[in-house]
């Protein structure tokens, strides 16, 4: 994994994680369910991609923005994820995290810009995206990006940032 976020999850929520990462595209839906996070497809207001909640009997749910393409909607799962690994005391103090399409919210840039390192690591895992680009031979650049988007499930422009990172 690439995002030195890692050493500050707790050991048994990476063996968690870790189970879910060699497949393709990640299960994280399942990964949610292993972690005790309830995930809900909601209309949310306008601009909102997403949100974790601790609610009062001390259950996280997280709601996705069910208007927003499935890329889209799987990305915002790994972020919204992330928050939970990285910062739930966070959550617990504010209520709640909401994220906006530009995945900002009242968590600090520093914390969002470390749920979506974590995110793309979650979603695009580093060793099995770089296993896939070497099955991928010499394809032209714009088709491999064509290629690992559509495999991993992610957008054109998310797998071009990935990329970018393993050659």
């Amino acid at each position: 994994m690439s995002a030195k976020e890692w050493s500050r999850i707790d050991a048994e929520q990476v063996e968690i994680v870790y189970r879910f990462l060699d497949e393709y595209p990640v299960k994280l839906g399942a990964m949610a369910r292993e972690l005790g996070i309830i995930v809900k497809l909601s209309t949310l207001k306008p601009g909102i991609s997403g949100h974790i909640r601790r609610e009062e009997n001390g259950q996280y749910v997280i709601r996705i923005n069910r208007h927003e393409s499935r890329e889209r909607q799987r990305y915002t799962l790994a972020h919204e994820i992330s928050h939970f690994l990285l910062h739930r005391s966070e959550i617990d103090r504010l209520g709640e995290i909401e994220d906006n399409v530009l995945y900002r919210s009242g968590a600090s840039e520093q914390k969002e810009y470390e749920a979506n390192r974590l995110a793309a690591d979650l979603v695009m895992p580093h060793n099995v995206v770089r296993s896939k680009l070497e099955e991928c031979g010499p394809l032209a650049s714009e088709e491999v990006i064509d290629f690992m988007a559509e495999v991993f499930q992610v957008s054109k422009a998310a797998m071009e940032v990935r990329l970018s990172t393993i050659s």
